[in-house]
């Protein structure tokens, strides 16, 4: 736990915490604990998504935070899709408990570059309007991308993690464009809510680990799970996408 902090908030933290899985406290920093309960106290100030757009040397780097819905991560990426932003990192952590906030920062960048002022803004306000339903993700997309093709070399697999205790979903892909956006679009229409995440670039290939609840928030079986993998390879792959 962090040194140096008053005695209420470290008390407010570890309440905070609490409402996570139980591997947060112990293999997530304090650092990025505190920033996450600064991001829940600004949401609960505002009432409303917290959405940041900032550089971050060479790169920028987006915040967010928010009550979890499945179909958040469908819209963030297609939105960061739309703009043609390459995403090099992201770090996920999800609450299990009420109220069920979601905390993600994402390293993109446009061109190899920091996107500018102005195209942060826009990126942000797009979101927002996804988010409110005022903005057709989809639509946008389809002028870019071909929705319908799958992806190319997929691969699924569910387990339940040994260390997080929590039903995992493992997709690799091949890279392309809109993948991101299609790997969420499927999560979302499976009903899931992903409350951790790993991510792998490596070789042309996409490798993502997503820690998972079911449908109302709720533990997902292992025959469940696998039919889940299947369902998910499907629409990856094009046939039910």
């Amino acid at each position: 736990m962090a040194l140096g902090l008053k005695s209420s908030t470290l008390e407010l933290l570890k309440r905070f915490n609490r409402a996570f899985p139980q591997f947060y406290e112990q293999f997530v920093s304090s650092e990025i604990q505190l920033q996450n309960l600064r991001l829940a106290y600004q949401l609960y100030k505002s009432k409303q998504a917290v959405i940041e757009l900032k550089s971050e040397g060479t790169k920028s780097a987006l915040h967010f935070a928010y009550r979890n819905q499945s179909f958040l991560l469908s819209d963030i990426f297609g939105v960061l899709a739309a703009y043609g932003l390459t995403i090099h990192s992201l770090s996920l952590y999800g609450q299990i408990y009420p109220p069920m906030l979601v905390f993600i920062k994402l390293i993109v960048s446009r061109s190899g570059k920091a996107l500018t002022d102005k195209t942060s803004e826009n990126v942000c306000r797009a979101i927002r309007e996804a988010l409110a339903g005022r903005f057709e993700v989809e639509e946008m997309l389809a002028v870019e991308f071909n929705l319908d093709a799958g992806l190319e070399q997929v691969e699924t697999e569910f387990y339940v993690d040994p260390v997080f205790h929590l039903p995992a979903l493992l997709i690799e892909a091949d890279n392309q464009p809109g993948l991101f956006y299609k790997v969420m679009y499927a999560i979302w229409q499976e009903d899931l809510l992903v409350v951790n995440a790993n991510l792998l670039v490596w070789r042309g290939r996409t490798r993502l680990i997503l820690y998972l609840l079911g449908p109302n928030e709720s533990l997902i079986p292992e025959y469940l799970g696998q039919k889940i993998a299947e369902g998910v390879k499907q629409r990856l792959l094009g046939r039910r996408f």
